[in-house]
């Protein structure tokens, strides 16, 4: 068992990635919003955990998750957010981006393994780079019956 995972900035998580590199450690990079944690994320990061030595997991800005999701999100800031992931056994690192995608990062890092839900195969930012890189790409499928948008409709549907 390892040790829980720290909130590190980007330019941070650059710096370890070519740290882990010389060590050859296989890097896996997910992202999301992870608004609210839900046993769908867990089993995500642990699949995605399987694949590699470290898990570098991005999480969207408050500020990118309002764009993305509407003004009523994120429920949860995102140092809470953050904290919650980096709680979790199967993530190293979180870190942040405030972009709409984590393209740019994602560049930077240049992951040997780049992971999403099935929910996004049809567009996995990122995916060119990891590939031209000589990385892989995965779309893994999610939990039936998680999503942060469902629990939240289903919260608002039981109001009186």
């Amino acid at each position: 068992m390892h040790s829980v995972g720290v909130i590190l900035s980007r330019e941070a998580v650059v710096a370890l990635r070519g740290k882990w590199r010389r060590e050859g450690k296989t890097v896996v990079f997910t992202n999301g919003c992870y608004d609210v944690l839900h046993p769908g994320h867990i089993r995500l990061l642990e699949r995605a955990r399987s694949l590699g030595d470290v898990l570098i997991l991005a999480l969207n800005t408050d500020a990118s998750v309002r764009r993305l999701k509407g003004p009523a999100r994120p429920l949860l800031g995102e140092m809470e957010r953050a904290e919650l992931a980096a709680a979790l056994e199967a993530v190293d690192v979180v870190t942040f981006f405030d972009e709409d995608t984590p393209t740019a990062l994602i560049a930077s890092l240049l992951p040997d393994v780049l992971v999403k839900g099935a929910d996004w195969s049809h567009f996995i930012a990122g995916k060119e780079e990891v590939e031209a890189a000589g990385g892989k790409v995965f779309a893994l499928p999610l939990e039936p019956g998680y999503s942060t948008t469902g629990i939240v409709d289903e919260i608002l549907a039981r109001q009186p």
